[in-house]
């Protein structure tokens, strides 16, 4: 009686005859080998994302269009939400494996190497000189970039608002003007007048407040070197 075929044996048995399991161990090597030094040039030239100025190449054809953006939409985007848009190499954090992975695999679809890595991440990501979510681009010309990986934590979902005052000048008067009219309507004035308050009063304690709240603002503003969201989203100096 026939017996029943084993593909696994059957399996062994034909790569036997094309090579030995060292020759395919020395294979395997070479191809971690070869991955690895792949992987490492990858970051190397991350590293040193503002020293070629090699543009990169690209076939269109195989670029998909929603991760395609424009320098302005980047802008928006750093500015809404106060953070920086410089060179890869300020990245202080490990770039993942899956965005090494991605950057290996299309450099293979497009036959070519690319440089000039950019990145927007929160300025405590980014190694910054004195004077939770990044994005890794690709630069395509003419102010466009391609988004290659996005990594880490979700941005927390008030950001935007509690970033809101410091987006222009603007937004910052009337936040603490708005600020400085809740301070005076729970401010208890009876305890320091006698009688029914006046509006006088109260306009006159809204005047303090607002000095108040406004001068402990450009305070700290002056002594931590801080700026406004759309002077600091390119800028690489920490004190901006």
């Amino acid at each position: 009686m026939l017996s029943k075929t084993n593909l696994e044996h059957q399996l062994h048995r034909t790569r036997r005859k094309r090579v030995t399991e060292e020759d395919v161990l020395a294979e395997v090597q070479a191809i971690f080998q070869q991955n690895s030094k792949d992987r490492d040039e990858i970051l190397e030239r991350i590293s040193h994302s503002d020293v070629n100025n090699e543009e990169n190449k690209f076939s269109i054809d195989l670029l998909e269009p929603d991760r395609i953006f424009h320098l302005d939409d980047i802008k928006q985007l750093c500015v809404t939400y106060r953070l920086r848009f410089l060179d890869a190499k300020l990245f202080k954090k490990e770039i993942p494996e899956e965005a090494i992975s991605k950057i290996r695999e299309m450099e293979r679809n497009h036959n070519t190497k690319f440089h000039n890595f950019k990145i927007v991440a929160p300025a405590k990501l980014l190694k910054l000189e004195n004077a939770d979510d990044p994005l890794l681009f690709l630069p395509l010309g003419n102010d466009y970039h391609y988004l290659i990986h996005k990594w880490g934590n979700d941005l927390h979902p008030l950001r935007k608002w509690l970033m809101w005052p410091y987006k222009n000048f603007e937004n910052l008067v009337f936040t603490i003007f708005v600020l400085s009219i809740f301070l005076t309507a729970i401010t208890p004035l009876q305890l320091f007048t006698k009688g029914e308050v006046t509006n006088q009063e109260y306009l006159l304690m809204f005047l303090f407040m607002f000095k108040a709240v406004g001068g402990i603002v450009l305070f700290y503003g002056f002594a931590k070197g801080k700026n406004f969201n759309n002077a600091i989203w390119n800028s690489k100096y920490y004190n901006a």
